[in-house]
Order: C-alpha cells, then sequence, then structure tokens
C-alpha cells in the first residue's frame, strides 16, 4: 500500500522531532525583568499552566533530563522565565506557574506583569503550550491566560498533563470537552494532546508538535 501524504508527513515529522531533541539541552538562564531576554532570532515555544499542573515533570520528560527543570512540592515556585536551549536550534521556555494562592500578592503582581511583558512583544515566540491537568479540565485561571493570548494574538495549543491518572473514558471526556472550548478562541490551536511525565505517553507526539514550528 502507498503511503499517503499524511502518513509521510508523519514520518517526516517524527524523524525531525528526533533529529532536534537528541541535541544536548542546557538551562540557559532565568530573567525576571523582560529587558534580559535573549537576542536573536531562535525559535521559543514557552510552557505555562497553573502552579500544581507538573509543568517541571513534563518539561525533563521533554529534554530527557532528569532535573533540568527543577520539579517542587511547593507550588509556585518558578518565579522567572527560565529559558533551556535545545541544541542551537530552539529555546523551551518555563514561565511562573499561575494559580499561586499561597504566594504573596507582590510576588504574584510581579510574575504576572512579567508575563503579560513577555507575552505582549516576543516575536521569536512560537506558540505557547497550555498545560491543564487532565483530571481536572480548564479551570478560570485558565481561561483568564487564553484570553491574554487570543489578545495578544500568540498561539497557543492546550497539552494536558498526568493522563496516566484518569480512567480512559474521562480522559477522552476532558479532551473533547477541552477541544470544544479551544474551538471557540481564534489564538488556540484546535487538536489537544495528553501527556504523562511518568509513563511517556504523549511525548513524541509533543516533541512533533514543536519541530513543526521550528
Amino acid at each position: 500500500m502507498t503511503p499517503t501524504d499524511e502518513e509521510n508527513h508523519a514520518r517526516e515529522l517524527a524523524a525531525r522531532a528526533e533529529a532536534l531533541f537528541k541535541a544536548p539541552a542546557e538551562f540557559v538562564l532565568g530573567v525576571t525583568d523582560v529587558a534580559a531576554l535573549p537576542e536573536g532570532n531562535r525559535p521559543e515555544v514557552a510552557f505555562a499552566g497553573r502552579s500544581n499542573v507538573g509543568k517541571s515533570s513534563l518539561l525533563n520528560a521533554l529534554l530527557s533530563r532528569r532535573n533540568l527543570a527543577r520539579v517542587s512540592n511547593t507550588p509556585g515556585r518558578t518565579r522567572e522565565v527560565n529559558y533551556f536551549s535545545v541544541g542551537d536550534a530552539l529555546y523551551v521556555v518555563d514561565m511562573p506557574g499561575y494559580g499561586y494562592a499561597k504566594a504573596p500578592k507582590a510576588l504574584v503582581k510581579g510574575w504576572t506583569q512579567l508575563i503579560h511583558d513577555y507575552l505582549r512583544g516576543r516575536p521569536q515566540l512560537k506558540r505557547v503550550m497550555l498545560l491543564i491537568d487532565s483530571r481536572h479540565g480548564l479551570k478560570p485561571s485558565d481561561k483568564e491566560i487564553m484570553t491574554l493570548l487570543d489578545k495578544a494574538a500568540v498561539s497557543y495549543q492546550g497539552v494536558l498533563t498526568k493522563a496516566d491518572k484518569p480512567k480512559a473514558g474521562d480522559l477522552g471526556q476532558v479532551v473533547r470537552e477541552t477541544e470544544a472550548v479551544m474551538r471557540t478562541h481564534p489564538a488556540a490551536h484546535p487538536v489537544v494532546l495528553t501527556t504523562s511525565s511518568v509513563d511517556g505517553a504523549g511525548i513524541e507526539e509533543l516533541r512533533a508538535a514543536i519541530a513543526e514550528l521550528c
């Protein structure tokens, strides 16, 4: 049977993703002011999500590094925009978590302003991967960020985390509900990815989605 164009594209994309993420991943710098953001035109893909969504664990799985992004039991530990290089082709950007109820209000205000400033003025930013806990689906704080991204005209894509936790039927329902909401937002990608940093599910698909942007 002759492969279809879609199958050929999927194979080519998988090969590109494998080559891209074979490159060493390293922490570059943490930024608390947009004036200190790296210069140049290297593509950036940012990861955003609520402070307990499992972002650091997913980044470690994505980059095949056990402790590159520091995992903490304390929500809101990431207080900077953290840059990780993937070879010389890509920056993966770890944004401060939002929904950090226990953090002092002054810190929350500072982090929020940093996020807003970064999103508004970064042409190198190809997409924001919006992480959503698959056990809970979209929360009001997620929808606030989606509205912000729409206004900033920044492309974003929903990525469900902790997909090993819900039952298969429940997970499918969350995917359908999330995609339905995403279709109502102009800057959102219509396809929602599902991932697990525990068993590696969806990591290759996430890498392929990122490789397609580079």
